[in-house]
């Protein structure tokens, strides 16, 4: 009897968690899994009925596979090529800054995390302003080194991606350099001086001490950032809205990513069914990637 008074205890101080975590993230979920088996959209609002595998079999094998399998290709190149560079990126200024004989590190610190520190949203707004084809502040530079027209940031698809990539970097790279200092701090000085007497350059130590030790410690960290940035939908409806336009495309742009397309889809085309078989493939595919890199990584081997 004690321990089930004790058990209603726990349960009790627990339900608001468990009520909230059923109602805004259990039921939204089953709900989406029913719709994508449903032909519910903007014809069928109030007559729609239960399709099967259909939703699946149009964007996997359908009328929009090609548009499908071309975002997702460039949805994996942008969470790629934006987790790896601003890894690289915060790697390298890590190492610059832990040099104990710059006095001036803890100074070159504070600037260099500022764009972690601002809100997301004036960051966006404002890159979205620099990269304005007009009169924005990178085209006005470059004009003034000779570039006669500047740069088609937002009406050329290859420049567009470019854009939307170093703005990511920009904004993921303090976070990359933090998780790095910190991975530094953890190696002991010995291995370095060890090196040293060996006659080791610092490339090779870099190389077989550096790097090896710090992306071991910081490896589940990148995996977790890969997979938001697989999801970034703000930084690319906020800069590009996911233009330029391609052809044959009604649903997705040059730089759209899976999760603008599925917002495109839902607000704009008003095809729930097929957006919620695309939110349950976007989930598939990040858990699978996460699960393999992580395996891969071993990083909870122990």
């Amino acid at each position: 009897m004690n321990k089930v008074k004790s058990n209603l205890t726990a349960y009790s101080y627990l339900s608001p968690a468990l009520l909230s975590i059923f109602f805004l993230t259990l039921l939204p979920v089953v709900y989406t899994v029913y719709i994508s088996f449903t032909n519910y959209n903007l014809y069928h609002l109030d007559d729609y009925d239960f399709v099967g595998l259909k939703n699946y079999q149009t964007l996997l094998g359908g009328a929009i596979q090609e548009v499908f399998f071309s975002v997702l290709l460039w949805t994996i190149v942008f969470a790629a090529l934006s987790t790896l560079l601003a890894y690289a990126t915060g790697m390298g200024l890590a190492v610059l800054l832990n040099n104990p004989l710059m006095k001036e590190s803890k100074i070159y610190r504070s600037i260099l995390i500022i764009p972690w520190a601002l809100p997301a949203t004036i960051a966006l707004l404002s890159w979205q302003g620099l990269l304005n084809e007009q009169y924005g502040g990178i085209n006005q530079v470059l004009m003034a080194l000779g570039f006669a027209e500047g740069l088609p940031w937002m009406t050329d698809a290859f420049w567009a991606r470019t854009g939307i990539i170093l703005v990511n970097i920009w904004l993921g790279f303090p976070f990359m350099m933090s998780i790095c200092l910190g991975s530094l701090q953890s190696i002991p000085p010995t291995l370095y001086e060890v090196a040293n007497v060996e006659g080791a350059s610092r490339w090779h130590a870099f190389r077989r001490i550096t790097l090896p030790l710090t992306l071991k410690v910081s490896l589940p960290l990148v995996v977790a950032s890969f997979a938001s940035n697989f999801n970034n939908f703000g930084n690319i409806y906020m800069i590009t809205q996911g233009g330029p336009a391609k052809v044959n495309s009604p649903f997705a742009g040059s730089t759209d990513i899976l999760a603008s397309m599925v917002y495109k889809m839902t607000v704009w085309s008003n095809r729930y069914d097929l957006s919620a078989t695309l939110s349950i493939v976007i989930f598939a595919i990040v858990g699978v990637l996460t699960l393999v890199n992580l395996r891969l990584s071993g990083a909870f081997k122990e």
